[in-house]
């Protein structure tokens, strides 16, 4: 059943007889890579389907906002209005001839405007937390990881008898990181 999936995914190669399931894709990029590019693709369309309709609406007004067809649109309207109401427009009569009320439109435009891009940046800050802790996640296993390397290395070259220069070093990077004791250290403010 994998490995039929795997052939209907484009950019995997299923590891034909003999060749290693690391194999580079197609498109030179090796397999476990596609994974997570597409596991985060996928993870991505998830997270914007389960957001709220009012979610959705805040950010397309958002990345509405903040295109040049947005742009010219408003250079269009008050140029228009500016013009019409300093008399440069002829045979229209002028309805704003203070542009009080051009500058009362612009401004609860710009209210509703921030206020649409906060919530998307909320939304936003929350998905960049997540990637945070995922990031963290992966540091602190990789660290782990590399740490009992370390060990492993060490046994081995002890095995073969191989003299390791600067033990000191060697016995300092054997030890687990306590992510713990770096947030206590960082938040004392004695990095």
């Amino acid at each position: 059943m994998a490995k039929a999936c795997e052939k209907n995914r484009p950019g995997i190669d299923p590891a034909p007889s003999g060749r290693s399931p690391t194999t580079e894709a197609a498109d030179g990029l090796n397999p476990a890579l596609v994974r997570n590019i597409d596991a985060i693709t996928r993870r991505r369309r998830e997270t914007q389907k389960a957001a709220s309709a009012q979610e959705q609406a805040a950010a397309a007004i958002s990345s509405f906002a903040g295109s040049m067809l947005f742009v010219y649109l408003h250079i269009v309207f008050f140029g228009t209005w500016i013009a019409a109401n300093l008399g440069l427009i002829p045979l229209v009569p002028a309805w704003d001839p203070s542009l009080v009320i051009l500058a009362m439109e612009a401004s609860v435009e710009a209210i509703f405007l921030s206020t649409f891009v906060l919530i998307n940046q909320n939304r936003m800050a929350a998905e960049d937390d997540l990637r945070a802790d995922l990031d963290l996640q992966v540091s602190l296993l990789n660290e782990h990881e590399t740490t009992r390397l370390i060990a492993m290395v060490e046994a081995i070259a002890a095995r073969l008898e191989v003299k390791v220069e600067a033990e000191g070093e060697v016995s300092e990077l054997k030890k687990d990181v306590a992510p713990e004791a770096v947030l206590d250290r960082i938040e004392a403010g004695n990095p």
